[in-house]
């Protein structure tokens, strides 16, 4: 059957080849774009090991590149996923009340962030959302001028607020019911790219650092390259390195929580994944299942325990909204060892990259 034989050795070189193409340090989109589909290609190399199973196991000559390389991209694969499963140990530990905390609700933080599609119509889907969860923040995402209009409604319930809308897609919305004391909006890398901070206010009186990002993606139609990206993300983790008390970080990373660069932005941050022990949430693409990954983020620093973490009903975007619930406890017993640290040439990487990124 050298037919089949030569469909499947094309078929299995193709899908190892992609499967490491995003280890190029490269930063140009068509390389850059391997790091998402990794779900999709474990499935696909694991098609093509069936396949080569029922065709008689070949093992001789060139076709032992069939096995070995398709093994090889599953071990690869696998090692990414596996953090986003229930075998590996959580990250961020589920909450427990503890009797010195007599109304942990004081000091609880229920987060809604949702990529809205600027061309979506189904703005009332999303206010159900909204009074169906309740978040004391809700993070809205690729916001225009209609947008904040039709959403006008809600703001009676959050009398904080940082709007900016745009007609480019990178809108930004914070509704807050906590008290925001100090805002900022930003442009750190692109002059039509903002990003918020603000310190909220718990009501136990506990400051909470909060900030809302949504870089540009690499992209044959966003941008040819990720750099601008990445130094947003470092940007960021360099300055929540330097906070004291709990932080969040929360978004549309335009990124997988797999990729190099979000593990070296929680190293850079030292900010912890929920996700990790728990599963993907993958939120991206909502209309096509087998196009779909991590894409919408919350990261949090060892201050928070976990109440519940939720990806909510598609409103008509092309994005899943992401919902958290998270209460500060920290716990001075708590073990600090898993808080993630720099590695290697880690600070000078993003240096680099923050310093090629402003040129």
């Amino acid at each position: 059957m050298p037919v089949i034989d030569d469909v499947l050795l094309v078929y299995s070189l193709l899908i190892t080849i992609v499967s490491f193409t995003n280890l190029i340090p490269l930063d140009y989109w068509w390389i850059r774009i391997w790091d998402f589909p990794h779900l999709q290609l474990a499935v696909l190399a694991t098609i093509g090991l069936l396949g080569w199973a029922l065709v008689g196991h070949h093992m001789d000559g060139y076709l032992l590149i069939v096995p070995v390389g398709l093994l090889a991209t599953l071990g690869y694969q696998g090692w990414l996923i596996y953090p986003f499963t229930s075998l590996h140990q959580k990250r961020v530990a589920w909450f427990t009340k503890k009797s010195e905390q007599a109304k942990p609700e004081d000091n609880t933080i229920r987060l809604l962030v949702a990529n809205i599609f600027m061309e979506n119509t189904r703005t009332p889907e999303v206010r159900a959302l909204v009074d169906k969860h309740k978040p004391d923040v809700l993070l809205v995402l690729e916001a225009n001028q209609r947008w904040k209009d039709e959403l006008a409604a809600i703001e009676e319930d959050y009398p904080y607020r940082v709007l900016h809308p745009l007609e480019n897609t990178y809108g930004m919305l914070l509704y807050s019911r906590l008290p925001i004391r100090h805002h900022e909006l930003r442009f750190l890398i692109q002059d039509d790219i903002p990003s918020v901070y603000a310190q909220l206010e718990l009501a136990s009186g506990q400051l909470v650092h909060f900030y809302g990002v949504h870089p540009m993606p690499p992209s044959p139609t966003e941008h040819y390259r990720s750099t601008e990206r990445d130094a947003e993300l470092l940007l960021v983790g360099k300055e929540a390195r330097k906070k004291t008390g709990p932080i969040i970080v929360a978004g549309d990373l335009n990124d997988v929580a797999w990729s190099h660069s979000t593990r070296l932005f929680q190293r850079i941050s030292g900010l912890l994944d929920p996700r990790i022990g728990r599963g993907l949430y993958n939120t991206f693409h909502a209309r096509y299942f087998f196009l779909r990954w991590p894409l919408d983020h919350v990261f949090v620093s060892h201050h928070f325990q976990l109440q519940k973490i939720l990806r909510l009903p598609n409103c008509g975007s092309d994005h899943f909204p992401m919902f958290i619930s998270l209460t500060y406890a920290p716990d001075p017993k708590q073990v600090t060892d898993e808080i993630p640290e720099p590695e290697g040439n880690d600070l000078e990487e993003a240096s680099e990259t923050i310093q090629e990124a402003s040129e």
